[in-house]
């Protein structure tokens, strides 16, 4: 600002030293309040340099919790997928236990049932004297049919149904005229199931397709 005002000076045709104690004085001010401009600029940018720098560690700092934040959401929400997974299968182990827990009990008793088939199937129904035993029997058998079928253990008897691997054991095939190929004809012995799950297969013998003559 001095230059310029110098050189205004000169271009007018002034030079400093014919210049007034008043124009010089002037100057001098006007240098001095220039001086002042600058430093005050000065200092207000270093006073925004500093704040701009406060501001870019806040938003770290913001950046950086959010981020933990979210982590740490993700990790409650996996915890608790978890908790739910093993409380679902924990449910799920006691209700199979619950359900399947008379199982090898239930099998034992086949053999029961079994024997008192066959007794009722042995006996000569036209026999009075064999009569009433029979119908002691029969009675006997239905009763303990009933009880343990509220346990949830139900007779396989596959007779005149079309085999089933998962269900019945085929002890023999046989050809049968008339009846389709892979037909239970006979059930030798009942299958038993516990709630749904196999405990014994029902042994059976299952028809097959007639053989073909080549000879003709």
């Amino acid at each position: 600002m001095t230059t310029q005002s110098t050189e205004n000076n000169n271009v007018e045709g002034v030079s400093p030293e014919e210049m007034s104690p008043e124009a010089v004085a002037a100057e001098e001010i006007v240098k001095q309040a220039e001086e002042q401009v600058e430093a005050q600029l000065e200092t207000a940018a270093e006073s925004i340099s500093e704040e701009q720098q406060k501001i870019n560690e806040l938003e770290l700092a913001l950046a950086a919790s959010q981020s933990t934040v979210a982590d740490q959401k993700d990790s409650v929400i996996r915890a608790k997928a978890e908790v739910d997974n093993v409380r679902r299968r924990s449910a799920q182990d006691v209700e199979k236990a619950r359900k399947f827990a008379l199982e090898k009990f239930a099998a034992e008793l086949l053999p029961v049932v079994d024997n008192m088939e066959r007794a009722i199937a042995s006996i000569d129904a036209e026999d009075e004297a064999q009569k009433s035993i029979a119908e002691g029997v029969e009675l006997t058998l239905q009763s303990f049919l009933s009880a343990i079928d509220k346990f949830g253990v139900k007779a396989v008897d596959p007779q005149d149904q079309p085999f089933n691997p998962e269900l019945h054991q085929a002890m023999s095939m046989q050809e049968v005229e008339g009846v389709a190929p892979n037909t239970v004809i006979a059930v030798m012995q009942k299958g038993y199931e516990l709630n749904g799950r196999l405990i014994r297969p029902a042994m059976v013998m299952v028809s097959k397709a007639a053989a073909v003559d080549t000879t003709a």
